[in-house]
């Protein structure tokens, strides 16, 4: 994983975000600053150790589509204490055909990568279309085939959880049955529901 800080500022609280694939911390950045922001991505591995976050009063954690299995099995391995946890849309399944994006069409995400796809992935993650943006498509299939390779997380705690009713990543009815008895918050969004989100306790308030 690669993990920095989007900025740091001496603020009372701390977020820790996982993010998605691909595509970075931008649809964050628009949030307030009124707290220091972690952010992890890049899941071809897991390791990566948070830094000294006991200087907090607080520190609560959102993990956005591919993170939300990312965090499942990293806290396993580094149980780690947040006031909050959101999973937003995403599953701890994320390649299954009843709980998560249903296997052909990830394999087809894999095998037809290209700069052009990607840009197609862009569009569907956020509901329309998004200026050009470039990646490594190397680094981005080990990425997909590592998250698939990895299966499913153990069983995660999330206090809140929400799914998307326009989601074309994580089709709907796989998210209703992947969080099943948790009384999941469905938005009115695309996969990237950050139009609807306009400050941090917004995620769990």
């Amino acid at each position: 994983m690669n993990g920095r800080w989007l900025h740091q500022s001496g603020q009372e609280e701390a977020m820790v975000v996982f993010g998605g694939w691909a595509v970075g911390s931008a649809p964050f950045d628009a949030l307030p600053k009124d707290r220091d922001v972690y952010f992890l991505d890049d899941y071809r591995d897991l390791d990566a150790d948070l830094p000294d976050l006991s200087v907090y009063s607080s520190v609560d954690l959102v993990a956005w589509s591919f993170g939300v299995a990312a965090f499942g099995h990293w806290q396993a391995e580094n149980p780690t204490a947040f006031r909050h946890r959101v999973a937003l849309c995403g599953s701890l399944n994320p390649v299954d055909r009843r709980q998560g994006i249903p296997p052909l069409a990830y394999r087809r995400t894999i095998d037809g990568l290209t700069q052009a796809s990607y840009q197609q992935f862009q569009t569907r993650v956020f509901g329309q279309e998004q200026g050009e943006a470039e990646i490594d498509v190397a680094a981005r299939r080990a990425e997909l085939q590592a998250v698939e390779g990895r299966g499913a997380a153990p069983d995660t705690v999330f206090d809140t959880v929400w799914i998307a009713q326009n989601d074309a990543i994580f089709p709907l009815q796989n998210m209703q049955r992947a969080w099943a008895g948790q009384e999941p918050r469905v938005v009115d969004a695309p996969h990237a529901p950050f139009e609807k989100i306009s400050r941090w306790d917004a995620f769990w308030s």
